[in-house]
């Protein structure tokens, strides 16, 4: 059996002729038709060509692979015990899901406390205002994405194609700020564009930003981001905000040809990352003196020599934390190829980082905290990741559920307000703040802001809310009251996969 999916995809909606009868190898139809019109990617691609690499609607949708993975968390449960008590009193009378402390704390000299293990990846698109205020009600850590002064419509930039003002980035950090009761941070990420234009120099001076986070690579996951551009115009003015547009619109009979309607394409291209110990260092210098008291990685699952090079990296220079985000997650704006095949799923990269890390600590090195991400939703999966990844992982990245949350709160409120109660809700009452379990606990805790709270946010606080009770309760049950008690003993492997996994793992 393959384990992709065939020529037909959500991404962009593209459908077999024949579903029921495929070639496994190639996922077309098994019997290609000559009436055919192309309902599948191939015909597609014979239609739009290289737009067909891209899923559609990037900007009101997120993404996540469709490729059934082999291995993943389901080979494993979670191991339950019934005597004693890791972390906690042997107490009947005061030993109960509230006694499991899942509080974590990251940095080197300035410490970031966090009431949940979790950090919300980066994200500059959709539900963007509940996203980060609802993690500042939930304290924990939030990611604003790349590109984010693209979002704003009265961007400027010198004659040096550096930027002089994108408020956005103010509105987004407030977001966050308005809500900040001394847990998590809201962090900006900058890739190797931003890096270009000084995103994060001018943030760092204008705003109340005390993290920044590097990703190694363009997009999500790592691609480099690619877009058609399909006027001289705009074409003209992205080369003019100092990012790379091939052809180039400035070359001598550039703009001539492009009138002349000879069928070509402006496109975009983000900058590919060509960056080494010497130069990171650089750049985290330079932040650090404008103000950053916390530097993050923002990784993939790229190749072992790769993953312990960064590892390193960051240990040298003292890097607060690295996400590592694994194949099968969600993703921003990625070809929909790279979401199903690229890069190591979850799982593996657990062990890939678990085994690195493993030998720093023989060579005494300093350890960076560590985040694994992709595919991550729900209470399971994060004392999953957090059991196998044990000692070196104790902190999960969760992106696509936790925007789901974001926009399902809000678009749920607005319904309500406007009468239209989805029946599903109709047993919790008849007014949001009442179907909203936590709406009035949030709005009593937050009663001299005077603007209305959002439902969004609301929502993503319930969600983390429900995920961290969630966590607090497998770990009651496994006896592990303490995220630093929990480790490959928890877990029940269910597969031959599974067995030897865990064998590898604790090598």
């Amino acid at each position: 059996m393959s384990f992709s999916p065939y020529l037909s995809t959500t991404f962009t909606n593209t459908k077999l002729r024949t579903p029921d009868n495929v070639c496994d190898i190639s996922g077309m139809c098994s019997v290609c038709s000559d009436k055919c019109t192309g309902l599948c990617e191939v015909g597609l691609s014979a239609v739009r060509g290289i737009e067909a690499t891209y899923p559609y609607g990037t900007t009101t949708q997120q993404f996540a692979s469709e490729k059934k993975y082999p291995f993943d968390f389901s080979h494993f449960n979670i191991n339950g015990r019934v005597f004693g008590a890791y972390g906690a009193a042997e107490d009947t009378e005061k030993t109960c899901v509230d006694s499991a402390d899942i509080t974590y704390e990251i940095g080197d000299e300035h410490k970031i406390r966090l009431k949940s293990p979790i950090i919300l990846p980066a994200m500059a698109k959709l539900n963007w205002q509940d996203y980060y205020s609802g993690a500042a009600m939930a304290g924990v850590m939030v990611v604003i994405g790349e590109n984010a002064v693209n979002k704003d419509e009265s961007l400027r930039h010198d004659e040096n194609g550096k930027v002089t003002h994108a408020p956005i980035l103010g509105e987004m950090i407030d977001c966050f700020r308005k809500y900040d009761r001394g847990f998590g941070d809201i962090v900006l990420q900058v890739n190797a564009d931003d890096i270009a234009v000084g995103s994060g120099e001018y943030a760092l001076k204008n705003f109340d930003l005390k993290t920044i986070e590097i990703k190694f690579g363009q997009a999500a996951k790592g691609i480099q981001h690619v877009a058609p551009v399909y006027s001289y115009e705009e074409a003209l003015a992205i080369k003019k905000r100092g990012y790379l547009v091939f052809p180039d619109p400035l070359e001598e009979g550039v703009k001539e040809k492009f009138y002349e309607g000879e069928g070509f394409h402006f496109m975009l291209y983000g900058r590919l990352p060509m960056w080494n110990e010497s130069s990171l260092k650089e750049i985290i210098t330079r932040y650090r003196e404008l103000g950053a008291e916390n530097i993050l990685f923002k990784m993939a699952g790229y190749d072992k020599e790769d993953i312990r090079r960064v590892i390193r990296i960051a240990s040298e220079n003292r890097i607060s934390l690295i996400t590592f985000d694994g194949a099968g997650g969600g993703t921003g704006h990625s070809p929909c190829k790279m979401m199903n095949e690229w890069s190591y799923p979850t799982i593996d990269l657990i062990n890939i980082v678990n085994s690195v890390i493993n030998e720093m600590r023989k060579e005494d090195k300093w350890i960076p905290e560590i985040a694994i991400a992709g595919g991550i939703a729900m209470e399971d999966a994060v004392f999953k990741a957090i059991a196998l990844g044990a000692p070196n992982i104790k902190m999960v990245g969760i992106g696509r559920a936790a925007m789901t949350a974001a926009m399902t709160g809000k678009n749920t409120g607005e319904l309500i307000e406007k009468g239209k109660i989805p029946k599903s809700y109709l047993s919790f009452g008849n007014e949001a703040d009442t179907i909203f379990h936590d709406a009035k606990y949030i709005k009593g805790i937050y009663k001299d802001i005077e603007e209305p709270i959002s439902y969004g946010a609301i929502g993503l606080y319930s969600y983390i809310k429900r995920v961290s009770f969630g966590m607090k309760l497998l770990m009651t049950l496994s006896r592990k009251f303490s995220l630093k008690y929990i480790d490959q003993t928890d877990i029940i492997p269910l597969t031959k996969e599974a067995r030897e996994y865990l064998l590898d793992i604790r090598i």
